[in-house]
C-alpha cells in the first residue's frame, strides 16, 4: 500500500470514509478537488495527497474538469479499513 507521508490525518480519514459511503465526487485533473455531500472540501490539499497516493480515483473518464464519482482504490479501501469512525 502507498502511503501518504506522515501517515493519515483525522481529515484525511473522514474524506476517505465519505468516498467509501459513495458521499464523494471529484474532478477530472492532474491535482483533483473533492466535495462531499455537493460542498467543496476545505482542504483540497489532502484531497491532491489522497489522489496522488493512490487512495481515490475518479469512477471514470468523462471531460477536463468535470465532476464525477470519487471511489476507493484497493489501496484506499485498506486504508479505511484501518481508520476509525467518528465518534
Amino acid at each position: 500500500m502507498r502511503t501518504i507521508s506522515p501517515p493519515l490525518s483525522h481529515r484525511a480519514s473522514a474524506m476517505l470514509r465519505a468516498v467509501a459511503a459513495d458521499r464523494a465526487e471529484m474532478t477530472l485533473s492532474a491535482e483533483p478537488d473533492l466535495r462531499i455531500d455537493g460542498l467543496l472540501c476545505c482542504d483540497q490539499a489532502t484531497a491532491h495527497d489522497l489522489a496522488r497516493a493512490g487512495l481515490i480515483r475518479p469512477i471514470g473518464p468523462g471531460l477536463p474538469r468535470q465532476w464525477v464519482r470519487a471511489v476507493l482504490t484497493p489501496d484506499g479501501h485498506v486504508a479505511v479499513s484501518h481508520t476509525a469512525p467518528a465518534a
